[in-house]
């Protein structure tokens, strides 16, 4: 092990690097250029040995990728936002092809409004296109669960690509000191990159997404569902694996506080450092709250999360995306349906949209809120619990006739 001060981005770098990636075909695009940067760099003075493909877009590094690893090799590529939207359509080919790549994501909000900072829309317009995705909330969780997901995603039980999650600004370019195993312990952990499901073998030929009828097309959507399944239980064998090595442990969710809380918050990303702080704070003066921070959003884990908010009455669920035309966001959504039949009432906020810090009188405030519903006090929450109270009239335009 070695300590280094690392931004998000360059933890990513760092896994791809341990992992022996040997394509790389990744378009710049804020605030994920760095990475794009970085690999360039480290395969130009040979500290990555691998070919490093120059691409006009986002969906052609995808494109790129994906057919890199149809071909037997370990590929890599990086995006946000935008540039995500635009792989849109590779997506789907990446997940139904089997294709096991790891892509980080560097969460930013898609235009319009126009925007270079964080939020999880991007992540969360992909989130039903067959790809797991794994939401960091510090620098050391990006290299850690980028590393962990190469071992998931190419386990023969699971054969699906993930996206790594990490806040843009918030983790992308904060520098912080993390600890990286060695290039042997990651050399025996992860291994080279072997081909088990659709691959170019000149000896044995095969039709790779050819047009697939009804009598076949659900049956192979099944498949995707079956292996989705299968990733807790991959997750927890490699996870105490990477602990065994690394000593640090990797949950798909985990709880903080919560054993005899009156309420607890639910959220994913770097927010959750932020509120894990203001629980310590407002337990010191006797308020006793408790965050539930999620990891691994694709698939969802239902039955942990279920378990785990079981003995609340009151849930707090803080999404970074906004949910529009819907009763709630994404993880709100998800969060309901894993207690339907508890009775549980689940209140719903939004907010550090287009980059908005999420600060601790933000936390605060949505804690004091859920505490006073639990009580009995109010029955009333502030939903977008960041907006401005010019919110209507912010650069509103008068038109004279």
């Amino acid at each position: 092990m070695a300590y280094k001060m690392l931004d998000g981005n360059s933890a990513a770098v760092e896994a791809m690097k341990l992992a022996k990636v040997q394509v790389i075909s990744a378009y710049p695009i804020t605030p994920q250029s760095s990475i794009s940067e970085k690999l360039a760099d480290l395969v130009a003075d040979g500290t990555i040995k691998a070919e490093y493909i120059r691409v006009e877009s986002e969906h052609s590094a995808l494109s790129v990728a994906t057919t890199a690893c149809l071909v037997g090799v370990r590929a890599a590529t990086a995006t946000a936002s935008n540039g995500l939207a635009l792989m849109h359509e590779v997506v789907g080919m990446t997940s139904g092809n089997r294709v096991p790549i790891v892509m980080p994501v560097v969460n930013r909000g898609i235009a319009a409004p126009w925007t270079l900072w964080c939020e999880h829309g991007d992540a969360m317009s992909e989130r039903d296109m067959g790809w797991l995705q794994f939401y960091c909330q510090n620098v050391q969780e990006v290299l850690d669960m980028t590393l962990l997901a190469y071992k998931i995603c190419e386990d023969y039980r699971v054969q699906l690509p993930s996206m790594v999650c990490l806040d843009g600004f918030f983790l992308s370019h904060s520098m912080q000191k993390i600890d990286v195993p060695t290039q042997a312990s990651m050399d025996q952990f992860i291994g080279p990159y072997i081909p088990k499901n659709a691959f170019l073998d000149t000896s044995d030929p095969m039709f790779i997404c050819d047009l697939t009828s009804p009598d076949e097309y659900t049956e192979m959507r099944y498949q995707q569902k079956k292996a989705m399944d299968n990733v807790f239980e991959v997750f927890e064998e490699y996870a105490k694996a990477y602990e065994v090595i690394t000593g640090r442990k990797i949950q798909i969710m985990e709880s903080y506080k919560t054993e005899d809380a009156d309420t607890v918050l639910v959220a994913l990303g770097s927010m959750c450092g932020t509120a894990k702080h203001v629980v310590n704070k407002m337990r010191a003066e006797g308020r006793k709250v408790g965050v539930i921070k999620i990891v691994t959003f694709r698939p969802f884990p239902f039955e942990a999360i279920r378990e785990a908010l079981k003995p609340f009455k009151v849930i707090g669920v803080f999404d970074r995306s906004a949910g529009l035309g819907g009763q709630g966001g994404p993880l709100w959504s998800e969060i309901t349906a894993a207690m339907n039949g508890l009775n549980a009432d689940i209140r719903h906020f939004v907010g550090g949209l287009g980059g908005r810090d999420v600060t601790e009188t933000t936390i605060e405030k949505i804690f004091n809120e859920l505490l006073d519903i639990q009580s009995g006090k109010s029955l009333n929450h502030t939903q977008w619990i960041d907006t401005k109270e010019n919110a209507m009239t912010l650069r509103e335009v008068t038109v004279k006739c």
